[in-house]
């Protein structure tokens, strides 16, 4: 997933920005690569391969570092250094809507067939002012 130039410029940078803690992360590239894997897919984070290590670990290293500002940090310190980053485009293909956003009929919403239009038609047509 990450060559080793890739890993090699952005080793420094994620060292300047993670968190130090009691002990040091295990495996940090790899970590990175399930990382990054799981938001180029957009997949699940149990979905994560195995060989990019244990799925949970991922997770959780992302979840503490977007808490604790890790990735902005890395961000600006990226822009800093004048690193090309790619870009991102967003459709409706790629976001998820809840079902009642999808402009599906509401439970007990009138629904009109032909049957009920030609009978309201002709009760319309019934109430209209004769002409005298």
């Amino acid at each position: 997933m990450l060559t080793d130039t890739q890993w090699a410029t952005l080793e420094p940078l994620i060292e300047a920005c993670r968190p130090k803690g009691k002990t040091p992360p295990q495996d940090l590239r790899r970590t990175m690569a399930a990382i990054l894997w799981r938001h180029q897919n957009g997949a699940k984070w149990r979905a994560v391969p195995s060989d990019l290590g244990p799925w949970s670990r991922a997770a959780q290293t992302f979840i503490r570092w977007a808490r604790l500002g890790v990735w902005e940090r890395l961000l600006a310190l990226v822009q800093n250094k004048g690193v090309q980053l790619g870009m991102t485009f967003l459709d409706g293909t790629s976001i998820r809507a809840h079902q009642k956003a999808a402009g599906a009929a509401r439970k007990g919403a009138l629904k009109l067939n032909g049957t009920h239009v030609r009978r309201l038609g002709a009760l319309v047509g019934a109430m209209a002012p004769r002409p005298a």
